[in-house]
């Protein structure tokens, strides 16, 4: 297959983000030329237009099915496996959170929860109790943060989003201020609603 140059630009860059996510560059590459091709294709196909070895894609590819974030389906007529993904962004920013928190953020709040509740956590000195407990807190409300939010639906998410960028504003001040006798809750107006 032959790449456009935004097509290429796309895959090129997602290698190199991925890279900085801590995600091997052809697992990214393999997913954004998925994502941009919109359909299935063959691991052969996949490694000619990287032009990365058939190995690399095969071990790419199960990485990705790891993650679950590529499925294998199959075309009639051809006994090859093809390698699919989600064209929808809101799917996949679901399942990459679900699968981030699973994989990293849940191991960590149980070995904070093993920590507090251990008899020898009490021998820590205080400041060192109150930092662990503190961190412990945090995770635990960004964890049930999350969860929640991947419960909404796509539009619900997507009205988060946005609302969350105007409280920011507000609440660092950039909301113009009410005006002498205007209503003192006119500035709310131009916060988007659920």
């Amino acid at each position: 297959m032959e790449l456009t140059e935004i097509q290429r630009k796309f895959v090129v860059h997602w290698g190199e983000m991925g890279s900085m996510w801590g995600v091997n560059r052809t697992v990214s590459q393999i997913h954004a030329l998925l994502f941009a091709h919109g359909k299935p294709m063959h691991a052969e196909e996949l490694s000619d237009t990287l032009g990365v070895a058939r190995s690399n894609v095969s071990n790419s590819l199960k990485e990705l099915q790891a993650w679950n974030l590529v499925r294998i389906t199959h075309i009639l007529g051809d006994r090859r496996d093809y390698f699919e993904t989600s064209v929808d962004v809101w799917e996949l920013f679901r399942t990459v959170v679900r699968e981030r928190k699973e994989r990293e953020f849940d191991p960590t709040i149980r070995v904070l929860r093993e920590l507090v509740s251990s008899p020898d956590f009490q021998k820590e000195p205080a400041d060192a109790q109150d930092r662990i407990r503190s961190t412990m807190e945090l995770m635990d409300k960004l964890a049930t943060w999350a969860d929640e939010m991947l419960r909404l639906s796509p539009g619900t998410l997507d009205k988060v989003l946005t609302l969350g960028a105007s409280v920011q504003k507000f609440v660092r001040g950039d909301a113009a201020p009410a005006a002498k006798g205007d209503d003192p809750d006119a500035h709310h107006a131009s916060l988007p609603m659920i």
